[in-house]
This record gives structure tokens, C-alpha cells and sequence, in this order.
């Protein structure tokens, strides 16, 4: 498999494991505007579903297979996740930003092994991922002053 279908798939991966992981902080928040940055978890983590399914449809299109079960999620997935605590909000805030600065490096990654693949497609869908991370990055660091 060549090196842009495995980063691919480790990003479909990261993905699905980001998707689950920004749930547990949608529900566990807690704090002072609880239901705004409840509300804005749940945009975050409806948009990385569709960026999941972006990605694997693109690995198809390629002629490949993206990953698709759980278990290889985890197995390839660098994503650490949480436990059943409350979060406050700050800490939730937090993650997410970390969370997103990983997926941008990722999807920037990606967009690199693409170029050089001459991939013109995967470097605009990849493009268009790292400028939706830069905007969210921006959102929570000006929640975060």
C-alpha cells in the first residue's frame, strides 16, 4: 500500500476515534456556559463524521480500501482517549484544540503525499480540511483568552 492510502486510512481512523472521543466531551462537560460549548462539541464531532466518510470515499476512489472496523480503528488510531470523568469546560476547550491541531497536521500530511502523487483531488479535499481546523482553532483560542 502506498504511502498516501496508509495516511489516509490513518486519518479515517483518527476520525472515527476523534468522533467517539468528542462525544465523551459533549456529554461530560460541565461548567459555566455549559450548553454552548455543549452544542458546539456536537458541530465538531457531526463534521468529523463527514470528514471520515470523505476520506474513506476518496481511498475508494483510489482503488483501495479504506479501513473499516473498529478494531483497525484502534489498532492504527493515535488518538488517546478520555474517561468517564466531568470536564470542565476550559479542559474540554483544551483537548479540542489539541485535538484539531493534531487532525490539521494530519490532513496537511496527507496533502503533501497527495501533491507529490499528483493527486489534485486529495490535495483540495484536504486543503478544505485544514482551512475548517484553522477556523476552529481560531474560535477556541479567542473562547480560551
Amino acid at each position: 500500500m502506498n504511502t498516501q492510502i496508509t495516511l489516509m486510512n490513518q486519518y479515517v481512523a483518527d476520525l472515527s476515534v476523534e468522533n467517539v472521543k468528542f462525544h465523551n466531551l459533549h456529554w461530560n462537560v460541565v461548567g459555566p456556559n455549559f450548553e454552548q460549548v455543549h452544542v458546539y462539541l456536537e458541530k465538531l464531532y457531526d463534521d468529523f463524521f463527514l470528514k471520515f466518510d470523505e476520506v474513506a470515499e476518496r481511498v475508494k476512489m483510489l482503488g483501495e480500501f479504506p479501513v473499516a472496523s473498529t478494531k483497525e480503528y484502534l489498532e492504527l488510531s493515535n488518538v488517546n482517549e478520555l474517561g468517564n470523568d466531568d470536564i470542565k469546560v476550559e479542559d474540554a476547550m483544551k483537548v479540542a484544540k489539541e485535538e484539531l491541531e493534531y487532525l490539521k497536521a494530519s490532513a496537511l500530511k496527507i496533502r503533501e503525499e497527495a501533491d507529490n502523487n499528483d493527486d489534485f483531488v486529495t490535495v483540495a479535499l484536504m486543503e478544505d480540511h485544514v482551512a475548517a481546523y484553522d477556523k476552529e482553532i481560531w474560535f477556541i483560542e479567542s473562547a480560551l483568552k
